[in-house]
């Protein structure tokens, strides 16, 4: 029977027939944790008897979340952690070296097409772009594949989403993904896998299509996977740690729902509150003040979501009642940036820039909001109190929206601040 891409990758991994509804168990191609998720997977692991990981080369730590260290608890934790994977064996990367960590493992050619990636945060569909299943789980189940190097899923049914047309320079994938949770809403592919396709991501650059799949989860979804392309496959053949072999889906597979967004038809969107699929044209919110904005995390924290920010920020200041806080997703970004002066433009339109970290993003550290005050983020979650005081607010958008809602102060569609040759430099 003709399979869907995630159905073929889970079939790849299994003997079990991996039909629709079937419960299979699978080989676990990459695991891992962070700061926060791995001490509870390290206890799991050492109380179900565990001695050594299946592979140390395909097991790993990322200490991103609450650090560098925000406290004594948190430096507790990374030291635990820390010694945990000295024990073992695994990947680990001290700060400095590390990354956000849906960011940093595909640069480090440790996600690949054809794989199955379970890591314990949700956010590890973001793996979906390089054509990978990848899906967060829980400590405990993260515990038992770093013993194993297998875990098991039910199959789920597909989804397929088409994003066609030609999208206009000043769309990005934040407006594909909050497109379509406006769409389908935070339920829509509930136990799902979305399966990503269409005419329009032929020319989405790379780092556009990690937050289409990073923001996959939020509608509900298992993973959200691209079928690999040439870009794709270019990328994980430069960055690749070990073989791969892609997967695609075949010609005539059943799909649970097929979706289509006319990308030539979007405008630039917000996430209102409280819910990723609150969506809203920005131009409709124009005038909303805020506090803060984030450029950042795994969702829009990689190369291209900073040179978006920093073409419209040249020679602009950000406004002064509002806090601008950049952090680049990895030290690969980070650097980079460094060499195009993108630091440079930050720094000189008044913003803060920090080391890559997770950060504000989960109300951890480095731009917490107090209440009754309002933050426009690139991040992926809107909350209430996600960002800090349960009377706080946050709207979600892509980095060109960020960037001019710091000008300005207030909730801004770019187009009001830039026209015209601006948009050729894109």
């Amino acid at each position: 029977m003709p399979r869907t891409l995630p159905s073929a990758i889970l079939a790849a991994h299994t003997a079990d027939s991996a039909k629709e509804g079937d419960i299979c168990s699978v080989r676990v191609d990459f695991a891992f944790a962070n700061d926060i998720t791995a001490p509870p997977a390290m206890r799991a692991f050492r109380e179900m008897g565990a001695r050594k990981v299946f592979d140390p080369a395909r097991c790993a730590i990322l200490p991103d979340h609450f650090t560098p260290n925000k406290d004594i608890a948190a430096a507790q934790q990374a030291k635990e952690a820390r010694d945990f994977a000295r024990e073992t064996g695994m990947l680990y990367w001290e700060v400095g070296r590390v990354g956000v960590e849906h960011a940093f493992l595909p640069e480090q050619g440790l996600i690949l097409p054809g794989d199955i990636v379970v890591g314990a945060d949700s956010h590890t569909c973001s793996g979906g772009t390089l054509g990978a299943f990848a899906t967060g789980m829980g400590s405990t189940d993260l515990a038992a594949a770093w013993a194993l190097g297998e875990t098991w899923f039910l199959v789920p049914p597909t989804i397929r989403v088409d994003f066609e047309g030609t999208r206009a320079p000043w769309i990005t994938g934040k407006d594909f993904i909050l497109a379509l949770l406006g769409r389908i809403g935070v339920q829509g592919a509930r136990y799902a896998a979305l399966e990503f396709g269409g005419g329009a991501v032929k020319d989405l650059p790379l780092d556009d299509r990690f937050t289409v799949a990073n923001m996959a989860v939020e509608g509900g979804a298992k993973a959200g996977i691209f079928v690999p392309d040439e870009t794709v496959l270019a990328y994980a053949k430069a960055r690749g740690r070990r073989p791969f072999e892609a997967i695609y889906p075949d010609e005539g597979a059943s799909y649970a729902r097929r979706i289509e967004i006319d990308a030539a038809a979007l405008e630039p969107l917000v996430a209102a509150p409280s819910s990723p699929g609150n969506m809203r044209r920005a131009a409709e919110l124009s005038g909303t003040k805020v506090d803060q904005v984030f450029l950042g995390s795994c969702t829009n924290g990689r190369l291209r979501d900073m040179e978006l920010a920093a073409k419209l920020l040249k020679g602009r200041r950000v406004a002064d009642s509002v806090r601008c806080i950049v952090i680049p997703a990895s030290y690969e970004v980070f650097a980079e940036c460094m060499k195009r002066g993108y630091l440079d433009i930050f720094i000189e339109a008044g913003a803060a820039v920090s080391t890559p970290t997770c950060g504000p993003c989960l109300g951890g550290h480095m731009g917490i909001l107090a209440a009754g005050e309002r933050c426009l983020a690139t991040s992926n979650r809107n909350f209430v109190g996600r960002m800090g005081h349960p009377q706080s607010e946050v709207y979600l958008a892509g980095p060109l929206v960020a960037a001019a809602t710091a000008v300005t102060g207030h909730i801004t569609d770019p187009r009001e601040l830039v026209s015209g040759d601006f948009w050729k430099t894109l």
